[in-house]
């Protein structure tokens, strides 16, 4: 079976619905820049000069231990923005920042973007919406993280991570996805070949192709729906 696409988004969904004469009033800060795979956005504990909004890419958030293990704690694709922690008030980021789908974002100086959430207008309310979205995404991890099997977890990261690129073809190496999984490469190998034996994907030499989505959404695990049902009241 093969799995449903919707359109590929071309714009960020928190720049997109933005009043008319607020987005005039941003774009000489808005870059628009391509994103490399693997390309570090932002260190943990470093200040935050940029922002991002991904159109076509998404973000992982990565937990590091001071013992040097790493983990993915959260997403951020099309619905929202890296650098959310200034919105709150803080020049810090608790988390690094990789492209985990290299293409194209938008990005913003820091100060340009703290001037205008003091404004508290539409694109303050936006991103505190989206920063609840994010909270939501990150506890319910962390939970999936503890409670369930590692393949009903990559099957909820591989579902997560389609929504956000629009493509059945994902660039992932057994590298990123133990990074992304907090596992060793042993433990992705017998998660992605109990996949690949059910038939929901194929995965061979650092590429996954989706084959059965509406399979993966059954066998994944009640966090996913959960996730899904946040993701979609974001892009609404």
């Amino acid at each position: 079976m093969q799995a449903h696409l919707s359109s590929p988004p071309n714009e960020n969904h928190i720049l997109a619905r933005l009043p008319q004469g607020d987005y005039e009033r941003l774009r000489s800060n808005l870059e628009p820049i391509k994103l490399q795979l693997g390309q570090v956005l932002q260190e943990a504990g470093a200040l935050i000069e940029h922002v991002y909004f991904p159109v076509n890419a998404m973000i992982s958030l990565i937990s590091d231990t001071a013992e040097g293990e790493s983990v993915e704690v959260g997403v951020i694709g099309y619905e929202g923005m890296e650098g959310i922690s200034l919105a709150l008030g803080v020049d810090k980021s608790p988390h690094r920042a990789i492209v985990q789908f290299p293409d194209g974002a938008i990005r913003m100086r820091a100060e340009a973007l703290r001037a205008e959430f003091k404004r508290a207008g539409a694109l303050h309310d936006l991103l505190l919406r989206f920063t609840q979205g994010l909270l939501l995404q990150t506890s319910q991890v962390a939970a999936c993280n503890r409670l369930h099997t590692l393949a009903e977890r990559l099957a909820r990261w591989i579902l997560m991570s389609q929504d956000r690129c629009i493509s059945v073809e994902l660039p992932f190496t057994h590298e990123f996805l133990s990074l992304m999984l907090g596992v060793r490469r042993a433990g992705v190998t017998e998660a992605a070949l109990i996949l690949q034996t059910e038939g929901f994907i194929n995965y061979h030499r650092g590429h996954i192709h989706i084959a059965d989505r509406p399979g993966l959404e059954t066998f994944t695990c009640s966090c996913y729906p959960i996730i899904k049902a946040e993701f979609d009241q974001l892009t609404a």
